[in-house]
């Protein structure tokens, strides 16, 4: 595969996580883990799928260091079980924001691999973000109720977690994309043990709530993954940065259209500020491979 086809893959999957924010509100009273364990059950399966048609075998999996597979499992894992839980404790939209910090914080943290360089726009673009991020714990002059206050910090741990995967990815480009599929069942049945263990069971409560389960376990959290990981780790990544910078816009939009949150000023202006941050560390990323003489 190409560079454009892997990069073309990318952008799917950030079109496919613009509607992660819609699905989870309608999946609700389903509990996080339990949500976890279902979604990435289906992904699994998906990505067997997916190597059956690729007609690799399974032979390559010895291969597959253990750093790859804690990686792999910590970092879907980790962040849809905040993410889920980030969105069932504060109001979506606004959680949803923090956690789209990552298309920036991707920026910046490739700015850290071999070859690249943290510039002037890459700190001007994160103190923008910071800003809109800021608007939202700080909506309406007031600190949030404590409920709200954990729910953001939640959804800031996702943009964290899923950054660092996304990038630490990056270093591994020959690893299969088939391995993605056992990421996918090590996190359902570790899911799976934890919601025995800490969660009750609930069920969704209507044919809405089953599809929208169903949902993201095929698009927002499973053929995504896929396209992200042949992205990362052959695509553009920093043109993938890019893209990334509308995914709070979008995502906020179908939330507002859906009647599931309120085009309030703030979530305007925090969605604004986020979405500006990212796409001017971005583009300062861009410039700098463009022009590699220049200093920072």
């Amino acid at each position: 595969m190409n560079r454009r086809t892997a990069t073309l893959a990318g952008f799917g999957a950030i079109l496919l996580w613009s509607l992660l924010a819609l699905l989870t509100v309608r999946t609700s009273p389903v509990p996080p883990l339990q949500l976890n364990a279902i979604t990435f059950a289906i992904a699994g399966v998906l990505g067997l799928v997916w190597n059956h048609w690729q007609g690799s075998g399974l032979a390559w999996l010895r291969g597959v260091p253990v750093r790859v597979w804690l990686l792999g499992v910590g970092g879907l894992f980790g962040y849809h079980f905040l993410y889920f839980s980030a969105l069932r404790l504060a109001p979506p939209a606004q959680a949803s924001l923090i956690a789209y910090l990552w298309p920036l914080l991707i920026v910046l943290f490739s700015g850290l691999l071999p070859g690249e360089r943290l510039r002037i726009g890459h700190v001007a673009g994160a103190l923008l973000a910071a800003a809109g991020a800021g608007a939202i714990f700080l909506q309406g002059g007031e600190v949030p109720r404590g409920a709200f206050l954990l729910g953001y910090l939640l959804a800031l741990g996702c943009a964290l977690t899923w950054s660092g995967y996304s990038v630490l990815s990056r270093r591994d480009p020959d690893i299969p994309t088939g391995v993605v599929s056992f990421y996918c069942l090590g996190t359902a049945a570790l899911s799976l043990a934890a919601h025995l263990v800490f969660e009750p069971t609930s069920w969704p409560v209507d044919t809405v709530g089953w599809g929208a389960v169903a949902l993201l376990g095929l698009g927002p959290a499973g053929l995504a993954f896929y396209l992200w990981d042949i992205g990362m780790k052959k695509g553009d990544i920093q043109l993938l940065g890019v893209a990334s910078y509308s995914a709070p816009l979008v995502s906020t939009t179908i939330l507002i259209l859906a009647g599931e949150a309120d085009a309030s000023p703030t979530i305007l202006v925090a969605a604004g500020l986020i979405t500006l941050g990212a796409y001017l560390a971005a583009r300062s990323g861009r410039a700098g491979r463009k022009n590699p003489a220049q200093a920072s």
